[in-house]
């Protein structure tokens, strides 16, 4: 059997280049694999091998990282031809961390099991975005077998993330995942209509800010995103694209007729990613907003 410390990592965008380097910095053998292989350079530096191929990655490795936007290049990178999957050693942990759905998930999840019985299928999608990534504190929303996987993957998380929640047979995971994302989706929408009011009625972000402060109301996530505002630099720390993407999946997860508001954010943040405003941080739905404000 492989090294239980013998780690890949398919997927080199934020999330999982940031897992992919602290995993480095904490000891593990770490190899990578990207469509784009550039973004492995400074991890190579750092010690990492770089993989010809996702399943040259897998090979050597006793748990294997997966950290893609949707099911399709999932599901193309695990089980199409030459897929990651075949390469895996017998009894391997396969950890699938990207936010793919509900319905997605547990498709994923049977097709493994077909096709490879030995191989531990976690799903373990994270809440947190790019910082909380590469400070590693995102929080695990683990689901799966924890009994067989716990010696390989608890150690992993302990370097990824403050806090793992296990929450049962797999799959449960991709759906905590949904929630919390439309919870997350809704907060924002609200800090940023929220933010052009106080401007209208002449507050700026800090002036709310210093009357929230303190009190129930005042979060850590909500100071961040006005001082993303206020600063007009929305470098993505999640992308408004994959937020779109993120409340498609609750509304195909949930029932649209009960979640009337997300539907509409829904609506209203495609237009905005049509507007040019998909690959900047989902606080510069407030810089959307504020072109329709200022004609």
């Amino acid at each position: 059997m492989s090294d239980s410390r013998s780690v890949a990592v398919l997927g080199l965008g934020a999330m999982g280049h940031a897992f992919a380097a602290n995993l480095l910095e904490a000891g593990f053998d770490v190899s990578v694999w990207n469509r784009s292989p550039d973004k492995a350079d400074d991890l190579v530096n750092g010690g990492a091998r770089l993989a010809d191929s996702a399943a040259d990655a897998v090979a050597d490795a006793q748990a294997v990282i997966v950290m893609l936007p949707d099911l399709a290049i999932t599901r193309d990178l695990l089980l199409g031809d030459h897929g990651a999957l075949a390469g895996m050693a017998k009894g391997a942990v396969l950890i699938q961390m990207g936010t793919l759905g509900v319905a997605e998930t547990d498709r994923l999840i049977a097709e493994v099991e077909e096709a490879r019985d030995d191989i531990v299928f976690i799903d373990a999608p994270v809440s947190g975005t790019k910082a909380p990534a590469e400070q590693g504190s995102v929080v695990v929303l683990a689901s799966g077998d924890r009994e067989r996987a716990a010696g390989i993957v608890e150690p992993i998380f302990e370097v990824l993330g403050k806090q793992t929640h296990w929450l049962g047979r797999a799959g449960q995971g991709a759906r905590m995942k949904v929630v919390i994302n439309a919870w997350l989706i809704s907060m924002m929408q609200g800090i940023a209509e929220t933010a052009h009011l106080a401007d209208a009625l002449g507050f700026a972000a800090d002036d709310l800010w210093q009357v929230l402060e303190g009190g129930p109301l005042a979060t850590p996530y909500m100071k961040l995103k006005l001082d993303t505002i206020a600063s007009g630099d929305f470098d993505p720390q999640m992308a408004l694209q994959w937020g779109l993407k993120d409340a498609g999946l609750a509304l195909e997860a949930g029932d649209d007729e009960a979640l009337p508001s997300l539907a509409q954010i829904r609506n209203l943040w495609f237009d905005a990613v049509n507007a040019g405003h998909g690959e900047q941080d989902i606080a510069a739905i407030h810089a959307y907003l504020d072109r329709y404000r200022r004609r």
